[in-house]
């Protein structure tokens, strides 16, 4: 099964970071959250990538052309160039490396791709959140309902600290609560190939295809009340590199 990874957007909201590089390659502990994605992803046995590039879509393909041939310990012999690479462990990932345009919206890269996807059930998600979600069960969700999509619905991080008060004394005070009331689009797909039927041209997923997928009744949410956070801003990147400095990383669980 492949999975699509939508990562060709500008990332405006982290222009310190985004000026040199995609936002996808913004490193949380000297990775890249697109390479913290795919890990994910591989400890369910999902490596079967297709990443659908735009904005500086070459350092993408720089990093993992790279990555394929120079990670790990090498021996090279200078008299003839030749390069061996030792017993270091590898992903067993397949990468299709599509340019879906540097302007296109959501939707129009998810066309682009199209011909790299096969024609059966794919995953899909942005290249710009990590989340604990249970790949397995989200995929036994979609099997068992029938529809031509699922969404992973979450409940977002409260951006400030919540209090409980009492008059004038605080009760509690929690940093960073998970909000019960309200469910959001968490961007863990799981997609039949016939929802491009209702993408009618180069726009945004989350509005005009899933808003007629939700009217046709084809549309359904995984609702996942684990850890999700995505990296919208540079506040986002400081959390997720705070969490991974303390080692709290609920979504590296199934690492390998």
């Amino acid at each position: 099964m492949k999975t699509l990874i939508l990562a060709g957007g500008y990332g405006s909201r982290l222009a310190e970071e985004t000026e040199v590089r995609p936002k996808p390659m913004v490193e949380i502990g000297g990775q890249p959250i697109l390479r913290h994605i795919m890990k994910s992803y591989s400890g369910y046995g999902f490596d079967d990538f297709v990443i659908a590039l735009g904005y500086k879509g070459e350092y993408i393909k720089k990093y993992f052309a790279e990555y394929g041939s120079l990670a790990g310990n090498l021996t090279v012999q200078l008299r003839d160039g030749t390069v061996v690479r030792h017993d270091e462990h590898h992903e067993s990932w397949t990468i299709d490396l599509i340019e879906t345009g540097q302007n296109s919206e959501t939707a129009g890269r998810m066309l682009k791709a199209r011909d790299h996807l096969g024609d059966g059930t794919f995953m899909m998600t942005y290249g710009d959140g990590v989340a604990d979600v249970p790949l397995d069960r989200l995929l036994e969700f979609h099997r068992s309902h029938g529809k031509l999509a699922t969404v992973t619905a979450v409940h977002p991080v409260a951006r400030f600290g919540q209090m409980d008060i009492d008059g004038d004394h605080v009760r509690s005070f929690t940093e960073k609560p998970q909000l019960d009331a309200g469910w959001i689009n968490g961007g863990f797909f799981v997609l039949e190939p016939e929802v491009f039927d209702y993408i009618p041209g180069d726009c945004d997923w989350s509005r005009a295809p899933m808003e007629a997928l939700a009217d046709a009744g084809e549309l359904c949410a995984y609702r996942h009340d684990g850890f999700w956070q995505c990296m919208d801003t540079i506040r986002d990147k400081l959390y997720l590199q705070r969490m991974w400095e303390t080692g709290d990383t609920p979504w590296t669980k199934r690492w390998d």
